[in-house]
C-alpha cells in the first residue's frame, strides 16, 4: 500500500504579516497532482490543518476545496486535529465526510477505532490519534498519570488492543500529533507544555508498522518506522535550512516500510543575513538573495539611518530587521528580547521573582506554585479551544482565567 504522509498545513497563517494563502493553495494543488502521479492509495494528514482554532473564512474555503478534490480522486484521506486546531470545529460533519472517503479523527475516544484500508495483500488498520492535551484527555483515555507520555501511551494501548483482535497479518499505521524525543524543533511550533516534559519516547509507537507524525515543522526520521513530514511551507526564519517535503510510504505484505522523500516547491526562499549595513548593501555574495524573504541582522555599533528602506532597495522582500551591535554586551545593555531568547515561560517567571526580590530566587515550593499556575493558564487556553469559546475583542478573560492569573500573582508575591 502506498501512503502519502503530510502534516502541519497551518491554513490561514501568514509570514511576517505576508499572507500565504496563495502559496498554500499551490501546495494543495501540488498534493493532488502527486496523489495522481504517484498512484497514492491513501493520504495521511497528521494535524494542524489550520493555524488557529477559529480560522479565517478564506482558509476554510481552501480546506473545503482541497477535500472536494481529494474526494473526487477517490483516494481515502485520514486526518487528525493538532494543537492549533479546534478539534470540535474540525470534526463537524465527520460522519458525512466518511462516506466520501474523508476520515476525520478528532476525538480521543476514537483512538482505538481504525479506518480500514485494503489492497491486494489484505487490510491496513489506520488509527488517528489527535493532539492529546493531557489534562483534558486523561480521564477519557483512562491514563494513570496526566503527562504527555502517559496519555499517548494510554491511546496506544487502545490501538494495540484493537489490533490484537484483528486477523493475523493485519498491517497498521498510526497518525499522531506530538513531540517525540529526538525531533528537532523550530521557532514555528507552539509550545505544548509548561513546567513539564513535552516529549515522548519513540518506543510508545512500538507494535505498529508506521507512525506518521505531525507537530514539528522539519521533515525528519526518528526511526525507520517513525517519521515527521514537517510543514509544507516555512513559517519562520528558523526554518531557513529546511527542505520542505512529504513522505511517500510503501507498506509491503509483511508491513516492511519503504520511504521516499518528495520535495515540495519553494514559493520564495528564505535568507538570514548578518553584517554591517555597508556589508549587506555591497557584498556581491548577497546578490543571490535578492529575490528571497530576508531577515537582516545589523552589527553596526550605532544604528544607521533608515536601514530598512536602504536594505529594501537591494532586497525588495526584506521582512525582518534585527539589531545586534558588534560589542560585548553585559548586564542591562543586553536587550530584553535577547535575555528571553530560548527561555521557557517557567524560567522567565522564576527570573522575574528573583529580579523583584533583589536577587532572592524562587525556592522549590515557589517554583512548584509557578509551574502549577502556568499549567492552569495553559490548560484554560486549551479548554477554550476545545469548547470553541471565542474571547471578546476587549481581551477580558473568563473567571477561571482570572483565577489562573491570580495564582501566578500569588506565586510571585
Amino acid at each position: 500500500m502506498r501512503l502519502l504522509h503530510t502534516s502541519d498545513w497551518h491554513l490561514g497563517r501568514s509570514f511576517h504579516r505576508i499572507p500565504l494563502l496563495d502559496a498554500q493553495r499551490d501546495f494543495l494543488d501540488h498534493l493532488a497532482v502527486t496523489v495522481e502521479e504517484e498512484r497514492v492509495d491513501a493520504v495521511l494528514v497528521a494535524g494542524d490543518v489550520y493555524d488557529r482554532a477559529v480560522p479565517p473564512l478564506a482558509a476554510v474555503e481552501l480546506f473545503d476545496s482541497a477535500l472536494h478534490r481529494l474526494a473526487q480522486l477517490g483516494v481515502p484521506t485520514v486526518m487528525i486535529s493538532g494543537n492549533h486546531d479546534s478539534a470540535r470545529r474540525l470534526g463537524v460533519g465527520a460522519g458525512l465526510m466518511e462516506r466520501s472517503g474523508i476520515h476525520l479523527r478528532t476525538a480521543p475516544e476514537s483512538c482505538g477505532t481504525p479506518v480500514l484500508l485494503s489492497d491486494g495483500h489484505g487490510e491496513v488498520a489506520c488509527y488517528g490519534l489527535p493532539y492529546l492535551e493531557p489534562t483534558l484527555t486523561r480521564a477519557a483515555l483512562g491514563a494513570e498519570h496526566g503527562g504527555h507520555a502517559a496519555v499517548l501511551q494510554a491511546a496506544m494501548e487502545r490501538v494495540r488492543a484493537d489490533l490484537g483482535r484483528r486477523p493475523r497479518g493485519t498491517r497498521s499505521v498510526v497518525l499522531a500529533h506530538a513531540f517525540v524525543s529526538g525531533g528537532e524543533v523550530s521557532d514555528s511550533e507552539r509550545d505544548i507544555t509548561v513546567g513539564g516534559v513535552a516529549s515522548v519516547p519513540a518506543a510508545v509507537f512500538d507494535g505498529v508498522d508506521y507512525a506518521a507524525l505531525g507537530h514539528l515543522h522539519g521533515c525528519q526520521t526518528i526511526t525507520d518506522r517513525v517519521r515527521y513530514s514537517g510543514s509544507p511551507l516555512a513559517y519562520s526564519f528558523s526554518e531557513t535550512s529546511h527542505r520542505k517535503s512529504m513522505w511517500l510510504i510503501d507498506l509491503d505484505a509483511a508491513g516492511t516500510v519503504s520511504a521516499r522523500r518528495l520535495h515540495l516547491p519553494v514559493p520564495r526562499p528564505l535568507a538570514r543575513l548578518r553584517g554591517t549595513l555597508a556589508e549587506l548593501l555591497t557584498d556581491p555574495a548577497h546578490e543571490r538573495h535578492a529575490g528571497a524573504w530576508v531577515e537582516a541582522t545589523l552589527t553596526d555599533t550605532a544604528r544607521p539611518q533608515e536601514p530598512m528602506a536602504r536594505l529594501a532597495a537591494r532586497f525588495p522582500h526584506i521582512v525582518s530587521l534585527v539589531f545586534d551591535p558588534a560589542r560585548e554586551e553585559t548586564g542591562t545593555h543586553v536587550s530584553y528580547a535577547r535575555r528571553l531568547r530560548g527561555r521557557s515561560d517557567q524560567q522567565i517567571a522564576e527570573d522575574f521573582v528573583g529580579h523583584v526580590r533583589a536577587g532572592r530566587a524562587a525556592d522549590p515550593h515557589e517554583r512548584d506554585m509557578l509551574g502549577e499556575a502556568l499549567e492552569a493558564a495553559r490548560v484554560e487556553e486549551a479548554q477554550e479551544t476545545a469548547d470553541d469559546r471565542v474571547l471578546p475583542v476587549t481581551g477580558r478573560r473568563s473567571g477561571h482565567s482570572q483565577q489562573s492569573g491570580d495564582a501566578v500573582a500569588e506565586a510571585v508575591r
